[in-house]
């Protein structure tokens, strides 16, 4: 069916309709081979509250974005590459039914349908899409996940200390590692993800020091597999100076397993330091 609507008119009318309602604030969406195969409205979990959001399911993106006039008006254009999707089918809340999760490697959210046949429906034709797309790439499904952002309605207080009260005045935040709520004393850190963006980002203090952990990991491999390379060279010499940027302070504890916080049976509070 894909390849057949590839190269026809209506395909290319329908496309075109798609960027005229995001105008000029959206990218073009017309691609040869490129296929819109559905669109609906479903539900995102969003950091305030729920919000609308118009979805379009192209045969290689699902493509979404704030609805100003239906049928007529978009704007705030979203593109994500579906062989970067991995769906996670979640239970229903007492505020929202049907859901599922959408995870990529620079942002995950939550969503929910209208009815369980349409969350059957737009699971069944992604995952379709997915497997496709990855037997026509040969690359392998996405194993690293952004971590969703926990609402800011689902606490009154932070995730880590679980001691500062949120208001008008103390706000609240979010670690872009685990997605938790937590206060400023509690998020003080930056660390660099280039995953998710080319400037460092917020991550809490727990996360912070795993962060560390796992850089000083991957460094001290990367000098065992240097070592052999160098005492292989005759008459090679390092300098006394090759370790002096290390010292105890950059010692960092290993910590347990992360515990994801949409799937978990675990209380919240049970995650804090």
């Amino acid at each position: 069916m894909v390849d057949h609507l590839a190269n026809t008119e209506i395909n290319s009318q329908r496309i075109a309709a798609v960027e005229n309602c995001f105008g000029a604030s959206g990218q073009p969406l017309a691609l040869p081979g490129r296929v819109l195969l559905g669109e609906g409205i479903l539900t995102k979990e969003c950091r305030k509250k729920p919000k609308p959001r118009i979805f379009f399911l192209f045969n290689d993106i699902l493509v979404y974005g704030s609805i100003i006039i239906n049928k007529r008006k978009y704007n705030s254009q979203h593109i994500i590459p579906l062989e970067d999707v991995t769906l996670e089918t979640l239970p229903d809340t007492l505020q929202m039914k049907n859901r599922w999760m959408i995870k990529t490697s620079k942002k995950s959210f939550v969503v929910s349908a209208a009815s369980l046949t349409e969350r059957k429906e737009w699971i069944s034709h992604l995952e379709e899409c997915i497997k496709h797309l990855l037997t026509k790439t040969g690359r392998q499904p996405c194993r690293e996940h952004a971590a969703p952002w926990i609402p800011d309605k689902a606490t009154d207080i932070c995730m880590r200390c679980t001691h500062t009260k949120f208001s008008t005045l103390t706000r609240r935040h979010h670690c872009r590692k685990c997605g938790f709520v937590v206060c400023a004393d509690c998020s003080r850190h930056r660390f660099l993800m280039p995953r998710l963006s080319p400037k460092p980002l917020r991550v809490c203090n727990l996360c912070y020091r795993q962060l560390l952990a796992e850089e000083k990991k991957e460094a001290e491999a990367d000098q065992r597999r240097v070592e052999p390379i160098r005492s292989a060279i005759q008459g090679y010499e390092p300098s006394s100076g090759d370790d002096s940027d290390k010292s105890d302070d950059d010692k960092a504890e290993h910590w347990p397993a992360d515990t994801e916080f949409y799937t978990s049976e675990v209380s919240w509070s049970s995650f804090h330091s």
